[in-house]
């Protein structure tokens, strides 16, 4: 697996474009999620992709995108703190330089040419992303990571080794059910 990192200064500027197409078929397309796109180019980008968000993305040998997560930090606008803040069981959303929140995590080889396999969320290839994830806000002084996920997410996370836990109990909103998570990083991480 090859993972690059950083924001979206340090791209090309068609590397960004490619993360949206590669988030718009992953989101929109495969798990129908509903949220605004930029349909006309097929682009999944929102108000939290900016100057100072953090890409992971992973990539195969011949570059194609199979695996991406978006890292921010929570002193600026984030996606739980403005649109799921309910799921913080009514405390105020973390707002500190030791706190970033990961969202937008896909690990989906489109091309079959990886050991990350459509819906396979717990891939050998998912867990090094996510750990990479890891790895990377830590790098940026994160100490703990806040996140809006699926339920089901807590499996993959019981097989990270990583210390986790809810945040506040889950709730159904646009008919999925969803949780904030916390997820602990240890001392050595980056």
């Amino acid at each position: 697996m090859n993972v690059l990192s950083g924001p979206s200064s340090a791209f090309p500027d068609h590397f960004i474009q490619q993360v949206a197409n590669y988030r718009h078929r992953v989101f929109i397309e495969l798990l129908g999620w509903q949220m605004p796109t930029r349909e006309a180019l097929d682009l999944e980008l929102d108000q939290f992709d900016r100057d100072d968000t953090v890409y992971v993305v992973a990539h195969d040998a011949q570059r194609r995108i199979n695996g991406c997560a978006r890292l921010l930090p929570t002193t600026r606008p984030y996606l739980l703190g403005e649109v799921f803040p309910q799921l913080l069981n009514g405390l105020p959303p973390p707002c500190t330089p030791e706190v970033w929140e990961l969202s937008r995590f896909a690990a989906v080889d489109f091309n079959g040419q990886s050991a990350v396999g459509r819906g396979q969320f717990s891939s050998d290839i998912t867990l090094a992303l996510l750990h990479e994830a890891v790895a990377c806000a830590a790098s940026y002084g994160a100490k703990r990571l806040i996140t809006v996920s699926p339920v089901g997410v807590e499996r993959l996370l019981r097989k990270t080794g990583l210390r986790s836990h809810r945040a506040g109990p889950p709730m159904v909103i646009d008919g999925h059910p969803l949780f904030a998570c916390w997820i602990e990083i240890e001392p050595g991480e980056a």
